[in-house]
């Protein structure tokens, strides 16, 4: 993985995830430009497969502020993602048989200057679960604070 543009912090406290998975992403010339300035948020974002197609939606990529108004793309738009037929056919058979969903976890760009997506199979989190997330958390957090006031 190369340099990381933007996390989806939300997907792992929401989210147990269990395959991980690297995709393409097809962008506008404006897009990959904000994308380098970092102006990307993947809070809400999900991955919606159609007719075979996997699509990232609803992440919010915002325009750069050079960009032309006449070829300013939407910023929720629809954008397709860049999968081998093999793992698409995957993707669907987990979702539909398991109820798995597929999340986006990151955007990053690869060491060929390439942007992509590191999306994620995972299963929803109930509240309990969420709180013995956090309680882990905190007591490993202790733990090397411990460690280190140790030393």
């Amino acid at each position: 993985m190369g340099k990381t543009v933007a996390r989806n912090k939300k997907a792992f406290h929401d989210y147990e995830i269990q395959e991980k998975y690297e995709a393409g992403i097809e962008l506008k010339g404006s897009e990959v430009k904000a994308l380098r300035a970092g102006r990307v948020n993947l809070k809400d974002s999900f991955v919606k497969i159609i007719k075979n197609e996997a699509f990232l939606m609803n992440a919010h990529i915002s325009y750069f502020e050079t960009t032309n108004p006449h070829f300013k793309p939407d910023e929720r738009r629809s954008r397709k993602l860049l999968l081998h037929r093999k793992e698409i056919d995957k993707l669907i058979g987990k979702t539909t048989r398991e109820g798995l969903t597929i999340v986006p976890l990151s955007i990053y760009f690869n060491h060929k200057n390439l942007a992509k997506v590191q999306i994620a199979l995972a299963k929803g989190k109930k509240m309990h679960d969420k709180r013995e997330t956090l309680k882990r958390k905190e007591a490993d957090r202790e733990a090397a604070r411990a460690m280190r006031d140790k030393y």
